[in-house]
């Protein structure tokens, strides 16, 4: 049987990396990725339209993302409107009440939806969420107060999770969650989506990042570290070769993959599909970080 159909070169492409995805989406399929989204990837939108297409596709093929968001472009466009000043402190957001309210207005009520409505409309189904719904997350007030009303998890709840991942809904949660009195609290989204993964028993924690990972020299981006046990992470944070912004990210994965998460991953959320490249490639983007030395050479 003859057939005058031309089979162009882009569909043989197409065909031939679905087909070399198969081990992948094998390997994968039923497993929990947990995914930190923010920074470029969040502000740019063919970057934010890549994330969601990615993460679109792997709920496709039969895993099981998670999604934790942070959105501080947002929340400080919105305090500049009502006349309010960002202040940081030690990396972190001083959150006093006035703030909080705004914090909690952009993150739960617009950024969260966004996300949602993004994965809707590429045919995806997401549930938005915070760490209020289903007492998802209890917060507590971080360290002696100083930061306001900056919090750290106290503990992890996900059993609200499990009916929407064994249906094939995306969660969608922000980084906002109540202390024992109701008491809303700004967590770092890096912190939430670590304890998140361990709670679940997640294949992979990803972190989208603004670098291209877990530098040697800060300053060189051709330095990456592209693989490390959690032994040398913690001394790289000792010897302040990670610093900054980096060290919560790093501690982040440390204490994910001691509490039995399978690896983590910090890559640069710049790279439009980073999220692909990371779980459909051996090669992979940015850094790995493992439990130990044998996990890495087997």
């Amino acid at each position: 049987m003859s057939s005058d159909l031309t089979i162009s070169d882009q569909d043989n492409l197409r065909v031939s990396v679905l087909s070399e995805a198969l081990p992948y989406i094998q390997r994968f399929a039923g497993r929990r990725i947990v995914i930190k989204y923010g920074g470029a990837a969040m502000v740019h939108a063919e970057l934010r339209e890549a994330v969601f297409r990615d993460l679109v596709l792997l709920a496709s093929v039969g895993v099981q993302p998670v999604v934790i968001h942070g959105g501080g472009p947002e929340i400080n466009q919105w305090l500049g409107r009502i006349g309010l000043e960002a202040q940081f402190r030690d990396g972190l957001r001083v959150t006093d009440p006035a703030t909080m309210e705004v914090v909690e207005m952009v993150l739960v009520g617009r950024v969260n939806k966004q996300i949602v409505n993004g994965l809707h409309r590429l045919g995806g189904r997401a549930v938005g969420l915070s760490g209020s719904d289903g007492q998802l997350v209890l917060a507590r007030t971080l360290g002696d107060g100083s930061h306001g009303l900056v919090g750290e998890v106290a503990s992890v709840n996900p059993t609200v999770l499990e009916p929407l991942l064994a249906n094939g809904y995306i969660p969608v949660i922000s980084s906002v969650a109540p202390d024992t009195g109701g008491q809303a609290h700004n967590i770092n989204a890096d912190t939430v989506a670590g304890e998140l993964a361990a709670a679940l028993d997640a294949k992979k924690l990803i972190l989208l990042t603004d670098t291209a990972g877990i530098l040697r020299d800060r300053h060189d981006p051709g330095s990456l570290i592209r693989q490390l046990t959690l032994a040398e992470g913690r001394r790289l944070i000792a010897d302040g070769v990670v610093a900054g912004g980096m060290i919560p990210k790093t501690e982040c994965c440390i204490r994910a993959l001691a509490q039995g998460v399978g690896a983590a991953h910090i890559i640069d959320g710049r790279v439009a599909h980073a999220l692909l490249l990371e779980v459909f490639t051996d090669a992979g983007i940015g850094t790995m970080v493992v439990g130990s030395q044998s996990q890495l050479d087997g």
